[in-house]
């Protein structure tokens, strides 16, 4: 049962767009993903550096709780970050949310890599976490409503491709950082540890974020929302290219039914109390991390070692692997407007499902110690190449589609507001299954892990089957919530 529709089927949004406006375009949205950038840096450059942070040599020498904490305090701030971007972007603006995401970023790199002593480093962690969830809202949020409807599927691409390139820049930093200085803990540069600017060193894409951000326009649908009429106008015929843009603003105000700001009272529904549209939204937002996304490749090096890798090798092959990921979400970006977002989801669930089902059936033969996992024979290469399908089946479908789809799938008088509950549906989702994995695989096992992230994402295929509308190439004045 569909939340979207059209109203007159008008082909005018589906015109060939003039490729002076299709390369300005881009660069405004590109401009807006430096926060998916950011996003996947900050919560990838952790990795490298934690033991160092929780040691005593050159950290602030944690026990295991604290040293958890200290991590996960970044989480906590990212729910918080994306629970009220909603309302500051309906009130201030998408621009401005993005620059306050900026600074909260450079603010965070600056006092979490000089920070004296733990609780300090906790307190400026958590605020780059508001950031990291200030910015995975906003940027899906402003680029659909700034794209054209037949490239807003590529765009929207853009905040997941930004994350993977973060992810993959905070991997090739850390290398080069301690390869340079001898390890995370040895001085590096001005003597300061190298953990320190491996965490610095995020301030230097958070600069280019807020000079970046000083140069684009305000979103034509948050200026026709607040009443400015001719320069949501203006916006739609320099940057979208829209030939007729009194219309599209009048189309835009009509779509609105009146709203100057949403509240969270506005996403009350029919539906369990909430409007169909937003358990969509949520359902897929959590749903994409259920599937063990962020837990898949923990036992990556070991499964490489197995087969016959060094355990340097092992470790290299982090960064050939990310480099895979963001190959592999370009080619998304460029058939998720052809294919559609329905069948890119539908198909990517059953690939997920059979590869997690062949990985459970594996990790059953497995003998596992801690972060270590023995294989013999060939369920070795089997496993691997499971867990490495499925990654790579994530990272062309769910991976990227989930925020095109939460970015476009909600009405405009409550855009802003759903797509905050629905990134952070997310990140809880991301929380639940990264905290619960150590407790869950000493009390069923590895294997029945793997079995249950694979029953979630067949969850996910009847979800989308059931639940989720086709919504490439409709205009988002059309887009209806019930």
């Amino acid at each position: 049962m569909s939340t979207v529709v059209t109203k007159d089927g008008s082909p005018s949004d589906q015109a060939v767009l003039n490729p002076r406006i299709k390369r300005r375009v881009i660069l405004v949205c590109l401009s807006a993903a430096i926060g998916g950038f950011l996003f996947g840096y900050d919560t990838s450059v952790i990795n490298g550096a934690v033991d160092s942070i929780a040691g005593s040599r050159s950290g602030f020498g944690l026990s295991t709780a604290m040293s958890g904490f200290s991590v996960s305090c970044a989480l906590l701030g990212c729910v918080i970050g994306a629970w009220f971007t909603g309302k500051i972007a309906d009130r201030l603006g998408r621009v401005p949310t993005i620059v306050i995401a900026a600074i909260l970023f450079i603010v965070s790199a600056v006092f979490s890599a000089f920070a004296p002593g733990v609780w300090i480093f906790i307190l400026f962690r958590f605020l780059g976490g508001v950031g990291v969830g200030l910015a995975s809202v906003i940027g899906p949020m402003y680029i659909a409503e700034i794209a054209p409807s037949q490239m807003r599927g590529f765009l929207g691409s853009f905040q997941q491709l930004a994350i993977g390139l973060g992810i993959l820049v905070s991997v090739i930093v850390n290398a080069l950082y301690a390869n340079a200085s001898g390890g995370a803990d040895n001085a590096f540069w001005f003597g300061l540890s190298t953990w320190r600017w491996m965490l610095l060193t995020m301030i230097v894409p958070a600069i280019i974020m807020l000079l970046a951000s000083f140069r684009l326009p305000e979103s034509p649908r948050f200026l026709a929302m607040k009443g400015k009429s001719d320069e949501a106008a203006r916006v739609l015929r320099t940057v979208v290219g829209e030939t007729s843009p009194q219309r599209k603003v009048a189309e835009i105000q009509a779509s609105l039914h009146g709203e100057r700001g949403g509240k969270f009272s506005d996403l009350r529904g029919s539906t369990f109390g909430l409007k169909k549209v937003v358990w969509i939204a949520v359902g897929i937002a959590i749903l994409q991390q259920l599937c063990g996304i962020n837990i898949i490749l923990y036992y990556d090096s070991s499964l490489w070692r197995s087969v016959g890798f060094s355990e340097q090798m092992s470790l290299n092959i982090a960064v050939y692997r990310t480099i895979a990921a963001v190959v592999v979400t370009v080619i998304s970006m460029f058939i998720v407007d052809r294919v559609g977002r329905r069948n890119l989801l539908t198909w990517g669930s059953v690939a997920m499902t059979v590869f997690l089902a062949i990985a459970s059936i594996g990790f059953y033969q497995a003998k596992v110690s801690g972060t270590s996992i023995a294989l013999t024979g060939a369920w070795a290469p089997i496993t691997l190449a499971a867990v490495y399908g499925f990654y790579l089946a994530f990272c062309l479908t769910w991976g990227p589609v989930m925020w095109v789809v939460i970015g476009e799938i909600f009405p405009n008088n409550i855009r802003a507001l759903g797509i905050a509950v629905a990134t952070a549906a997310n990140w809880i989702g991301n929380f639940l299954i990264s905290y619960s994995f150590p407790s869950l695989e000493h009390l069923i096992g590895i294997g029945n892990i793997y079995a249950l992230y694979a029953v979630f994402a067949l969850i996910g295929l009847v979800f989308v089957v059931k639940a989720v509308p086709e919504t490439a190439g409709i205009k988002l004045e059309d887009m209806k919530a019930e």
